[in-house]
């Protein structure tokens, strides 16, 4: 790239911030707010100056880029648009947050602040991303705009992605998808959260995402076709009840397309719901916006008959997120089903840039964006958020985890007994209910009356459940109930618990085995405790006090468990060495670190989570042992890593040197007959010479289902197994089984 001339570079520049000025309009009230941000530029541009991106771009137009998706993406005002200019000035040059308050005021200066990464050394055990997370979110509940900032500051750094090392893009596209996207959602920025996906996708998976892209437009086509068959008839109906709206189509984002194809097991040709028709309404003052909703529904079902069962009201109940819109499902033309959203000009809006919105419309249409104003749902939320982020774990990356768990936005709503309304996370049991009550009652519950049935509390609950909790006070928290939640309320209250009971169960512990050991007359040493924890199956002292504190195990039988020999009696069931099947990228090395990498080549392990075998895209991070555990890149389990521990990515790819078989788990799923498993075990083992692990088969009303474990070559391999499996006589449906995907 040739290297751009100054005087260009700063043309470019003042071009840039007269475009952000000119875009600011909606959100300066005065001249004083324009000569506000001109001064925030100004010291910006020149703490900045001779600093270059890894574009070659100077690095000032990072800033004004953040600024301007702040002002016009999201809608915040003019404290936000300025502290979006400063937000590197602190970190990275010598300018402090006394600074930015001397110059700027103390509001700008504690969003500023915020916006900072940490400094200073951390614990070899510590992820640094997780830290810098954890400030970010502490921030979160006392000052939103700090997060929608750190958005779109995230965003403007996906968007110029691509000047980055492969290895950069991994990492920070996997930071994205794993907390950015669906914050940006919780907040309710779709257009954000969707363009987050893509632009994660795109990085992640190239391949794929452009095989999509190539998809849609060689469907575009058909997919006009469609839309001009079934949208005059609404068009028509609409003009008559002299309703104003615009109408259009909206085609499914890429990532929702790749996601769904990963999760069904089904290729592009089969996704039937591509797009939507949207229906955005001017509201009538004199009617109430959700009668306008339903009566526009009422015209449309007039024409195309509705999907009973996919009808979406979020006009009464709203999402918490803010979304507000009636969505159905109809039978068009053709016998072609179609998703058909309705919003009024508001909802539209709110949709689109989130609680920015829904501020705006508080202070009565004026887009200040900087009073911010607790309201509804999100205060709501906030409230929550506040109450999960009041003991923050000194474990940055569960601290990050247990956030996460904040961001599910996947809805049902569920009823106390006296019919208050409340709003959980789709796939919450019984036991995540007691909590929302309270904690107390989560601590003492043993069950449910749901719908006045009683129900287990590891039941999930559904929308439109009446739920009453019962409880006993011989009743406690266990350590299997974090098997069986998903909020991050109940997980922090369980944990809580446990950590208490633990530490008392320690000390208690302890006082017996001391007492115990005095009986005895044998003094507490290493080589007593080298005989004890193997007798009683703990792998150290804590652990060991723990169970006997709590009763899980007794000193029946002490004397004779020291009186053995001192030989450890632990046994080495197995030990796991894997061929190099690597190569760094990179050029080629000298003899002496061949030799390094030829002993560094046992220090591959293939992740048990995902199976990954050669064909697969697949990544490495280096443990704290050194080993490096190898993933399949879409492995929910990479994702999660890459984002708490993006310094620890080794980048891979499979090597021919090395012949290996791999394991890898397929399931089948058919109609039963008499044969059905010698067939599948003459293909597999007597055709194709595949060794198999593993066969489990289950039948059940003409159906069997089941899942066979074999060893195989390669992703080819294994591809060509499944076609051959796919052709038995009866065989309905054969997938690999995949890790979980990312939401």
């Amino acid at each position: 790239m040739a290297e751009a001339h100054p005087l260009e570079d700063e043309q470019m520049v003042q071009q840039q911030f007269d475009e952000l000025l000119e875009r600011c309009e909606a959100v300066c009230k005065s001249e004083e707010d324009y000569e506000r941000i001109r001064q925030a530029f100004y010291f910006a541009n020149e703490a900045h100056r001779g600093v270059k991106r890894h574009s070659g771009e100077p690095y000032i137009t990072h800033p004004l880029a953040v600024a301007r998706i702040v002002a016009v993406e999201i809608g915040l005002g003019v404290k936000s648009v300025m502290a979006a200019l400063l937000h590197d000035v602190v970190e990275d040059t010598d300018y402090t947050v006394e600074d930015i308050e001397h110059r700027f005021g103390a509001e700008v200066a504690t969003m500023v602040d915020g916006l900072t990464k940490l400094e200073g050394a951390f614990a070899q055990d510590t992820s640094k991303q997780a830290e810098n997370f954890k400030k970010m979110l502490l921030t979160l509940s006392d000052d939103i705009r700090v997060c929608l900032i750190k958005i779109a500051d995230r965003l403007h750094n996906m968007r110029t992605l691509g000047s980055m090392p492969k290895h950069k893009q991994m990492k920070i596209a996997s930071e994205t998808i794993y907390l950015f996207a669906p914050l940006a959602h919780r907040l309710g920025l779709y257009a954000i959260k969707t363009e987050f996906e893509n632009l994660s996708l795109k990085y992640r998976f190239p391949d794929e995402y452009n095989q999509i892209q190539q998809k849609l437009a060689d469907t575009e086509p058909q997919r006009l076709q469609f839309i001009e068959k079934f949208n005059p008839p609404i068009i028509e109906k609409l003009k008559e009840n002299q309703i104003e709206f615009e109408i259009s189509g909206r085609v499914k984002s890429v990532y929702s397309i790749w996601k769904k194809m990963k999760r069904k097991q089904v290729s592009f040709e089969e996704i039937y719901d591509l797009f939507a028709i949207r229906i955005v309404f001017k509201p009538s003052p004199l009617i109430p916006e959700k009668s306008q909703c339903w009566h526009v529904y009422s015209l449309v079902t007039d024409i195309y008959k509705p999907k009973p069962d996919r009808i979406r009201d979020w006009v009464n109940i709203p999402k918490a997120n803010g979304y507000e819109a009636l969505h159905c499902t109809v039978m068009g033309p053709e016998g072609i089903w179609a998703e058909v959203q309705i919003r009024s000009e508001r909802m539209d809006e709110i949709a689109e840039r989130g609680f920015a919105a829904h501020w705006k419309y508080k202070l009565g249409g004026r887009a200040s964006g900087d009073e911010v104003q607790n309201d509804g749902e999100l205060d709501r939320w906030l409230a929550q958020l506040r109450e999960a982020l009041n003991h923050p774990s000194e474990d940055a990356v569960e601290f990050m985890d247990n956030f996460k768990l904040n961001l599910q936005v996947s809805e049902i709503v569920v009823f106390t007994p006296s019919g208050e309304a409340k709003t959980m996370p789709k796939g919450a049991t019984v036991l995540d209910f007691a909590y929302e009550i309270h904690s107390k009652i989560g601590n003492r519950a043993i069950g449910a009356k749901v719908n006045y049935k009683i129900t287990p509390l590891y039941a999930e609950i559904h929308s439109g459940d009446q739920i009453e909790i019962l409880t006993s006070q011989n009743a406690s928290p266990q350590v299997e109930w974090l098997e069986h939640i998903t909020t991050a309320k109940a997980r922090g209250h369980i944990k809580q618990y446990l950590k208490r009971e633990s530490e008392n169960n320690i000390v208690r512990g302890q006082e017996l085995f001391e007492t115990e050991m005095k009986k005895l007359g044998v003094p507490l040493q290493a080589r007593v405790f080298r005989k004890v924890l193997p007798a009683y199956h703990s792998s150290n002292k804590d652990e060991f006090y723990s169970k006997l504190g709590a009763g899980i195990i007794r000193l029946d039988g002490l004397d004779k468990i020291l009186k053995q020999n001192a030989a450890s009696k632990l046994i080495k069931y197995w030990t796991l060495q894997i061929a190099n099947p690597f190569k760094f990228l990179g050029g080629g090395s000298s003899d002496g670190e061949e030799a390094a990498e030829r002993e560094e080549a046992t220090r591959y392990v293939m992740a048990a989570c995902c199976n990954p075998i050669p064909g697969d895209e697949v990544v490495g991070f280096k443990m704290d042992d050194g080993r490096v555990e190898v993933h399949k890149k879409n492995c929910h389990k990479a994702v999660k890593l890459s984002a708490q521990y993006g310094d620890r990515i080794v980048p891979a790819k499979w090597s021919s040197e090395k012949v290996m078989s791999y394991l890898a788990v397929i399931e089948v799923r058919g109609i039963d007959r008499v044969g059905i498993l010698y067939d599948l075990s003459k293909i597999i083992t007597g055709e194709l010479n595949v060794n198999i692990r593993e066969l489990h088969i289950h039948s059940h009303d003409g159906i069997f289902e089941g899942t066979i474990s074999l060893y195989v070559r390669s992703s080819e391999d294994l591809k060509m197994i499944m076609e051959q499996v796919k052709a038995v006589k009866g065989i309905e449906k054969v997938n690999r089984t995949e890790a979980s995907m990312v939401d």
